[in-house]
């Protein structure tokens, strides 16, 4: 069990990340590259970070300043982040949760992502694969 965004959470997620290929393999048909943070909304940094190279994560842990500049910061309350590991979320809940903003973006843009299915099919699978982890919080 681990705790949401803990450096053990984050690389559950890496594996699972890289063993989805309709995550990893579609982001590297783009080469897809970045830093991806997150956290709770209120908090100044982010708990989490998550390198991706070549649609793969290569790095994943806990968040430290000494981390590259993030291209996307996504951050929300841990009760929508703990509803969103239990219960997955797709794309009109995605839409929804940002349209209502219970999901924001402190860096990066959410609807660059959304326009483009390329990114936006491998994105909403990415946050599905949350469901897979062991999480503390939801035992």
């Amino acid at each position: 069990m681990a705790t949401l965004f803990s450096a053990e959470w984050m690389n559950q997620l890496k594996d699972a990340w890289n063993n989805e290929p309709e995550v990893s393999d579609k982001l590297a048909e783009i080469d897809f590259n970045s830093v991806i943070c997150c956290g709770f909304k209120d908090d100044e940094n982010p708990l989490g970070v998550f390198v991706v190279e070549n649609g793969r994560c290569v790095r994943a842990g806990s968040w430290s300043e000494s981390e590259p500049p993030a291209n996307w910061d996504m951050r929300a309350d841990r009760k929508d982040w703990l509803k969103w590991v239990e219960n997955g979320i797709g794309m009109m809940g995605m839409g929804t949760a940002f349209a209502t903003g219970k999901l924001k973006f402190k860096v990066g843009d959410y609807k660059a992502i959304i326009k483009d299915p390329r990114m936006a099919n491998p994105f909403v699978k990415s946050f599905g694969l949350m469901q897979q982890l062991d999480t503390d919080e939801l035992k």
